[in-house]
This record gives C-alpha cells, structure tokens and sequence, in this order.
C-alpha cells in the first residue's frame, strides 16, 4: 500500500536544481524520526508532535487523516492532470522517505510512465534504504538527492549512515547528490568529521549544505554561518527557497 499526503506544483527550494518548477508528490511514512531537529507540527486532536519540518508526512499515528491510501499507479499520473503544466516539468518524490515503496509494484509502475512522459524525476531521499538496480531498471533513470542526516537529527550513526547503500545508489543513478541539514550550532561539533565519513562512500559526488530550519526565521538565523563555513570548506549552499518565501506554509 501506497500512502500520498499532499502534491503541490511549485519550484525547486533545495538543491542543484533550485528554482526549476517542480510538480511535489509526498508521500506517508519513514523509517526515521528525527526529534533532533525539533520541528513541531500539532495534530487534529491538540498533541504537539516534534520531528523533522514534515512531521506529518512521518507520524501516521497522529497524522493518518491526511493520508490517501492509493490503489493504483494511475491515481498517481492523474494527479499530473490537475495542473496546468508546461510540458515535462521536473517530478519531486519526497516525504517522509519515498523510497520505503522502492520495492512496491505501484510506485514502479508510476515512476515507469513518468520516464515515458519524459519527466525528470528526482528522489528525495535519507539515503539508508537501499534500491535494487537490477531488478527495477527505472531507478537508473533517476536522480537522487540523498539528505544524509547528520548529528543533529538525533538518530544512531548505524542506522542514518549506510555505506553501502550511498555508494549503491551513486554508482547506478543518473545524477545523484548529497544534500545536508546543518544549524548553527552544530558546525563546531565535529562536522567535518562525520560529512567525510559519509560523503567517502561517494567522493564525486557533489555536497551542497542548506541552513536547518521550519520556519523563515530559524532558516535565515543559520544562514550566514552556514555560508561561511561552505566557503572554507568549498561546499555549496543551497537555500530553502520555499521556506524563506513563503515561511511554514505548506504545498508550496
């Protein structure tokens, strides 16, 4: 089963593909938590749930009403037919953690037509769930951004760090990328240490670090120490553009 939580025609905020247009569809469900990052989104029924900026595509305990079971790949291509699009646009998966359905006859189906229609379709991934290439060929059509989580997400080094699985998906995608979270706070907490230790599993592939935050205010107040510590270490800063324009809103 397949659970979508929202889709949303908008641009690129994050990443090597910043201001493209982009169609979003997020999908339900993660294998992380990240309470780190102390994002809080309140529920329907008044409980405050602390997680990452998309805690509601994550806790589906407290969050279910938002999520649609999908059934089948075609009520995912006719979501493409609500909008007026300028032709192929890019195709943003992200949540959540998409990939939770690599495996699902559904979301293959889907990704499938999308590379007939010649959309670009980008994954945005935590990188730790890994993808079988050789049985599902599509993936090798795909870019991926994989949003290693650092520290700071507050999840264990073994489970948010997979070695094998980043090292997979930059040998067989189409593009790939990394693409970190980093407040202020943590840029003197043995950062460079644990990035080299990630980005070793996949040395040419470009970084680009993006300043932590829900919210306008806590993007901008990361913003300007981010920026100085990607110039010393030659990383790309990416901003979030959706959030720095339109704040916590969401489908944007």
């Amino acid at each position: 089963m397949v659970y979508l939580v929202e889709h949303f025609y908008s641009i690129q905020g994050e990443g090597k593909y910043v201001g493209t247009p982009s169609l979003f569809f997020r999908f339900g469900g993660c294998n992380m938590k990240c309470e780190g990052f102390a994002c809080s989104e309140r529920s329907a029924s008044g409980v405050d749930v602390l997680g990452c900026d998309t805690v509601y595509a994550v806790n589906k305990e407290h969050f279910s009403h938002t999520w649609a079971a999908v059934t089948s790949a075609g009520e995912l291509l006719n979501v493409l037919d609500l909008y007026e699009l300028p032709g192929a646009v890019d195709i943003v998966l992200t949540g959540g953690e998409p990939l939770i359905y690599a495996n699902d006859a559904i979301f293959i189906e889907f990704l499938e037509a999308l590379n007939e229609k010649g959309h670009r379709v980008t994954f945005e991934t935590n990188g730790s769930l890994n993808v079988n290439f050789e049985q599902y060929s599509i993936y090798r059509e795909c870019t991926f951004a994989l949003s290693v989580k650092l520290s700071n997400s507050n999840e264990p080094f073994g489970k948010r760090v997979r070695g094998d699985v980043i090292y997979n998906i930059a040998s067989n995608a189409k593009d790939t990328f990394f693409k970190f979270s980093i407040d202020a706070e943590s840029i003197n907490l043995a950062l460079d240490e644990e990035i080299s230790e990630i980005i070793i599993h996949a040395p040419k592939t470009t970084v680009y670090c993006m300043p932590l935050g829900g919210s306008k205010e806590e993007v901008e107040r990361n913003s300007e120490p981010l920026i100085e510590y990607c110039k010393v270490k030659g990383y790309n800063f990416s901003d979030r553009l959706h959030i720095r324009i339109w704040d916590e809103n969401k489908g944007v």
